[in-house]
């Protein structure tokens, strides 16, 4: 099945999330020997990492697909509230969290040893709503409802959105203002959830409120039906794992959707992905069953990655064939966010793996930069690029630069074997993406000498190397784009009478 697919149609389109937002902490180490205290494993901590959780990871994704979002949530009065601030801010996430005296912040920590996850701390306190917050949660969604194109509610059954009344009264408010409204269900209750656009359970959720095995296609489209017709649904869309997606909607038809992914690392936070592609395709105009085979495209990405990434803009584009095919399961995606980024690079160092990071606007990609790349990952175990995003690339270039734009650039610096991750940065210098990522090299051509390279400082405070690699000469942008434009002028010349 094809469908029309524009990558540009997100960055207009803003989506309200409101849900129970959590901190994922993630502590990297190794174990090597038992305690003399008690019969239990000593974990040595190396390095620690931060990511947005819960809620958190549907905005990640919605970030991704260049959305503009809105979060709702609660947080403590605490250092782990204070930290997800920071996140948000980090991604210009517009903030409108309550801060609660009696909730902590959310937190879930996973102890990591040679990327297996040996136990995980949760740090929470599920409670309703008091009066007070239930309000200002009320009064800010009628201050910002309409501003957004969709509203998708990220129930993690913390208690924001299991209140009584709170999220009927969202969907009330939503419906009223025209604004569609998808919710990612937990639990069997699911009268808070009357009215809604869209829900998105997984197989399991979904016999779990039907109480009957769905393992039969005929039984699951039965009850489909039946749910949305209970509950006064628009559309119910079931992801099922390898078993791909079933779409149904209030005029009874059903639509499945064969899975996409090729290979299955891991499916933690796919559920996230589905619902925010799904949301995010909806509100920008695409008909419900085109926006729900994009939403298991993306599923398709993500869950090919090791732990809980989101999906980008670059890697649904590499996704897609011209024609509007679904081509997720022949894609292998290397971009990714700074989060993600910081997540996957604190992985390959608890593993033993030398980081070499290096950085530019790679507009044009010609030999010379394949050799520079190459000779960069000689240097150890796995290669970062660091790409310089089109707004970046224009105030250092000029304005007809970049040529080619960033997704185009970070898809084909994804494609080279020597390169392992690309993380695109908006500043005019990647100083901010190397004190995140910490490399152990940081490696510039020979056309720099040590002392101009950006971020040597920062690599050299913590015990890292800058390394200058050579050239390969007769190579440069600056001076094909040049030839480029001159000879288009000249041809243009010649055809003048």
């Amino acid at each position: 099945m094809t469908f029309s697919f524009d990558e540009n149609r997100f960055d207009k389109c803003q989506v309200f999330v409101i849900g129970d937002i959590m901190l994922d902490c993630y502590l990297w180490g190794d174990v090597s020997r038992i305690s003399p205290e008690a019969p239990v494993p000593v974990f040595h901590i190396k390095s620690r990492s931060e990511v947005l959780g819960g809620a958190g990871n549907v905005l990640s994704n919605l970030l991704g697909l260049g959305c503009q979002i809105t979060l709702l949530g609660i947080l403590g009065k605490d250092e782990a509230g204070d930290r997800v601030t920071a996140l948000l801010q980090n991604d210009l996430i517009p903030n409108l969290c309550i801060t609660s005296a009696h909730q902590p912040t959310i937190t879930k920590t996973r102890i990591v040893s040679i990327g297996q996850q040996l136990i995980r701390l949760d740090d929470e306190k599920v409670a309703m709503l008091d009066d007070e917050a239930a309000k200002s949660i009320l009064a800010a969604i009628n201050t910002h409802l309409a501003d957004a194109d969709a509203v998708l509610l990220s129930d993690y059954g913390k208690g924001l959105l299991q209140t009584p009344g709170i999220s009927q009264e969202i969907i009330r408010m939503a419906k009223e203002s025209g604004k569609p409204v998808f919710v990612d269900p937990k639990g069997k209750d699911w009268r808070r959830y009357q009215g809604a656009t869209c829900i998105t359970p997984n197989s399991k959720e979904m016999e779990q409120l039907a109480g009957v095995s769905l393992e039969n296609r005929k039984t699951l489209r039965t009850e489909m039906v039946r749910v949305i017709e209970t509950y006064g649904l628009q559309w119910l869309l079931v992801t099922q794992g390898a078993a791909g997606m079933t779409l149904a909607g209030r005029n009874w038809e059903t639509v499945d959707i064969a899975a996409n992914a090729r290979q299955v690392y891991d499916v933690s936070g796919a559920g996230d992905t589905v619902i925010a592609t799904l949301a995010a395709g909806v509100a920008s105009g695409m008909a419900f069953p085109d926006a729900a085979r994009l939403a298991n495209a993306a599923a398709g990405i993500v869950v090919g990655k090791v732990g809980t990434q989101p999906i980008n803009l670059v890697e649904l584009k590499g996704a897609m064939g011209s024609d509007g095919t679904v081509m997720a399961g022949n894609y292998v995606s290397k971009v990714a966010s700074w989060s993600a980024a910081s997540l996957q690079v604190e992985a390959w160092r608890a593993a033993g793996r030398k980081i070499v990071f290096t950085n530019g606007c790679f507009d044009l990609l010609h030999p010379g930069h394949v050799h520079l790349l190459n000779l960069a990952k000689d240097l150890g175990h796995r290669l970062v690029v660091g790409l310089n995003s089109d707004s970046s690339v224009s105030r250092l270039k000029g304005p007809e630069r970049p040529i080619l734009d960033e997704r185009d650039r970070a898809s084909m610096l994804g494609s080279l074997d020597c390169v392992d991750l690309v993380v695109i940065f908006d500043d005019d210098t990647p100083e901010r993406l190397i004190q995140q990522l910490k490399p152990d090299i940081l490696a510039k051509g020979t056309d720099y000498r040590t002392d101009q390279v950006v971020g040597r400082e920062i690599v050299e405070s913590y015990g890292g190397q800058v390394r200058l690699l050579p050239l390969l000469d007769g190579y440069s942008t600056t001076a094909i784009t040049k030839r480029v434009f001159a000879t288009s002028s000249n041809a243009s010349e010649s055809c003048i009478p």
